[in-house]
């Protein structure tokens, strides 16, 4: 008698919409709100912090790569790591880092202190964030995956307005020390999220939990019934060798590549303008009041563009719509630095955040789309971790700029070109990723012959 099998992946692709892919948004959503929170923080605080600590431009943002090196850290060891331990576990200990090491930044003495507290608050803020697109990825339905994707990472920027608009709130009154404190809400939250967060199907799997697996099968979709014997399969690289090499095997090379400059230059745009925008707008002559308004524009305008990206991503080609977006934050950044009214410089800005924050948003749905699932939480931790080195120049640069005395539109312009280099990276994925496509159709079309 032949033993039924299972491909999961089909299973979990053709799956309709339900309650179950809703709670997997929700929390993980949840998550990213809090680390785009904690992330956000050191734009916010970091006018205060030069006065208080007299700080220079560059040291500054030194101070504020520390995180971002930890970041870097944190792609780097919890991708991988959570193909070992499950993804359930490695996003439990980094909330732990990233929620209660930015606690203790609020009781920082010194910047030495306060750039311990963040470097190891970074491990977790980097390594939660492949690891929580890479489940919501898993469990997405394949028509709406990029959406799904986007929605969730839009946490990101609701994180980021959450923490600009406390800020405007709580400065004044409370002291830098108070937003700091705010982020040991997830701490409280954590034995809830880790309830009802599930587990990697695929993890369960690979580890023989079938039975385990089987019920988060009939939560993805209700229509499915395990029966006796049956086989569960998912697709997976039969190669052997080191995961990060599988990266560049199958005609990935170029495309692994692009993807890590892509990261690159758009973590330097994001870092550097949620890094120094508020101080940039303060010495351009608005209060401090005004400077965080346009950081929390910028990251609503974000919103918009993750959104919007994603929908557009699944119905037509979601490298392309990163070519047009990075294309439009490179005109929209240049342009920043020149005198504008008022509401085209919000325009601007919100636009700046569409196309730079909401892209590295798609450019996490454009890798989990890309790398197969037996490979993706290496393929994006090492995406974001290469990647991490833009976001640590990003502020160290923005000081750099600040404390040359250059005119104000040299820093945008500057920013501006990275947008650039992205563009032209995306657009020799997209080309790779036809070819790649057509070389596929080719030989399934060949195939008939060859037998």
């Amino acid at each position: 008698m032949s033993r039924e099998t299972i491909d999961v992946s089909r299973v979990i692709d053709d799956a309709r919409f339900n309650r179950f892919h809703w709670m997997v948004l929700f929390w993980c959503a949840l998550i990213i709100i809090f680390d785009g929170y904690d992330l956000v923080i050191y734009g916010v605080v970091l006018p205060v912090l030069m006065k208080e600590w007299a700080l220079t431009p560059l040291q500054a943002g030194a101070l504020g790569s520390y995180a971002l090196f930890g970041m870097m850290a944190g792609a780097l060891l919890f991708g991988p790591l959570s193909d070992k331990i499950g993804r359930k576990k490695a996003i439990t200990i980094c909330v732990v880092l990233f929620s209660g090491f930015t606690v203790l930044n609020g009781l920082a003495r010194n910047p030495t202190e306060f750039g311990l507290c963040r470097f190891i608050a970074g491990l977790g803020i980097g390594g939660v964030m492949p690891n929580v697109v890479a489940l919501m990825s898993e469990y997405a339905p394949r028509k709406i995956r990029s959406t799904l994707v986007a929605i969730m990472f839009s946490g990101y920027s609701v994180g980021g307005m959450l923490s600009a608009g406390l800020g405007m709130v709580l400065l004044p009154s409370h002291g830098w020390q108070s937003v700091f404190f705010v982020a040991g809400v997830p701490l409280l939250l954590l034995p809830i999220i880790m309830k009802f967060l599930p587990e990697s199907v695929g993890f369960l799997i690979r580890q023989g939990r079938i039975d385990e697996a089987q019920r988060m099968l009939q939560r993805v979709e209700p229509s499915h019934r395990s029966q006796p014997g049956q086989i569960l399969t998912m697709p997976a690289l039969k190669a052997g060798g080191a995961p990060l090499l599988e990266l560049f095997r199958d005609g990935r090379a170029l495309r692994t590549l692009m993807l890590w400059i892509a990261f690159f230059s758009c973590l330097l745009m994001v870092y550097a303008l949620n890094s120094w925008l508020p101080k940039l707008m303060n010495q351009a002559g608005y209060g401090l009041g005004s400077s965080l308004s346009f950081l929390l524009v910028l990251n609503f305008g974000a919103i918009f563009g993750a959104v919007g990206g994603g929908w557009l991503g699944d119905r037509f080609n979601l490298p392309r719509v990163l070519v047009l977006f990075f294309a439009t934050a490179a005109v929209s950044i240049g342009l920043l630095g020149f005198n504008s009214p008022s509401w085209l410089l919000y325009t601007l800005i919100a636009v700046a955040g569409a196309t730079t924050i909401g892209s590295q948003i798609l450019l996490y749905a454009c890798g989990a789309q890309f790398y197969g699932l037996a490979i993706r939480s290496t393929g994006l931790g090492w995406a974001s971790g290469v990647g991490r080195n833009g976001a640590i120049l990003g502020p160290v640069l923005g000081g750099a700029l600040l404390g040359m005395a250059v005119p104000l539109q040299v820093n945008f312009l500057v920013f501006a070109f990275t947008g650039l280099v992205a563009c032209i990276a995306m657009g020799a994925f997209a080309w790779a990723d036809r070819a790649s496509a057509s070389a596929r159709q080719m030989r399934w079309t060949l195939a008939p012959d060859a037998r």
